[in-house]
């Protein structure tokens, strides 16, 4: 292996990383808050399908960014009317939302546009542009460095960028701020927070407001990614976020680190649809299928050992 094709898989571990990064983010903050997040797939699912049908008719992306970010913020209210308001089971409500947002994404596609649940394609300005980043024709002489610049770093569409700025954001305003410190309160110990005059239902559904909006920008990268929605196309993502968000023990450089493990794997299984080792041939079906395996041996081997906050999934009733 050759060193540019290690930049085209580690290139490519970025791009399929970016939906994955964005997505356990969110998960991030509504289960710091104590509330369980199962719809991430839902949302995900919602604003692929609305950033793609709003791109393709107005012809801008960003247009359908906002619809994508408005489709992922009425799920997580949703989702929050049920789990705070009504106070009820948060893995009920989000498989609930996970399931409507499969069968509505077909239904309202179907209706649409006409083509099984699919949006026509996208392009031009309906889908979003590569950055090359100051110096990057210049720089990609240079052995070694230029091309890793040029090739890895520089080439990303502004949703990459952005995700990989919310990880020091996301770590700068859960450890550094005082928002921070009382959402992660309020996942611990709710009645604490309530004793101390703070709204944990208005702590809540900020926090399930953040998580709708950094659904909603993973969904319409997906859509523009893909050039268009199609059928399920979150592909079990949200699970796979909520998988990496137990192995990154709900920390958001940890986050990082485990969405380009499971972006890396996906790179790999995509790049070489077959392996031969000595005269065994690895089936192309195992490589396609290594990012869920590594998922259930995250959730086997690792849920023991990383403790969630401990409200989390249980709804708060008010002392009177």
């Amino acid at each position: 292996m050759d060193y540019i094709t290690i930049l085209q898989i580690l290139d490519s571990t970025i791009r399929l990383a970016t939906p994955l990064l964005l997505t356990c983010l969110a998960g991030l903050f509504s289960e710091r808050a104590g509330i369980v997040d199962i719809g991430l797939e839902g949302k995900l699912l919602a604003a692929a399908f609305m950033s793609g049908a709003i791109a393709y008719v107005t012809g801008s992306i960003w247009l359908g960014l906002l619809a994508g970010i408005a489709a992922s913020l009425t799920f997580s209210m949703l989702h929050g009317l049920a789990s705070i308001t009504f106070k009820g089971d948060q893995l009920i409500s989000g498989v609930a939302l996970n399931f409507l947002a499969a069968g509505l994404t077909i239904v309202i596609g179907q209706s649409w546009f006409a083509l099984g649940g699919r949006t026509p394609p996208l392009s031009g300005a309906g889908r979003f542009g590569e950055w090359n980043l100051p110096f990057s024709d210049a720089m990609a002489k240079i052995p070694v460095i230029g091309p890793a610049y040029d090739e890895l770093i520089s080439g990303h569409t502004a949703l990459t960028y952005v995700a990989l700025l919310a990880v020091p954001l996301s770590w700068w305003v859960l450890y550094r701020t005082r928002f921070g410190l009382r959402l992660r309160a309020v996942g611990e110990n709710p009645s604490a927070v309530d004793t101390a005059g703070i709204s944990v239902v208005k702590l809540r559904y900020m926090a399930l407001v953040i998580t709708g909006i950094l659904c909603g920008l993973a969904g319409t990268y997906l859509a523009s990614l893909a050039a268009g929605f199609v059928k399920d196309m979150s592909a079990g993502r949200g699970y796979i976020a909520l998988a990496a968000l137990i192995f990154a023990k709900w920390r958001p450089w940890y986050a990082l680190s485990a969405t380009l493990l499971f972006g890396l794997l996906e790179a790999i299984g995509n790049r070489y649809q077959s392996i031969a080792i000595g005269d065994f041939v690895i089936p192309v079906q195992f490589m396609q299928a290594l990012p869920y395996i590594l998922t259930v041996v995250i959730l086997a081997g690792f849920i023991g050992k990383a403790i969630p906050p401990r409200a989390g999934g249980t709804p708060y009733v008010k002392e009177r």
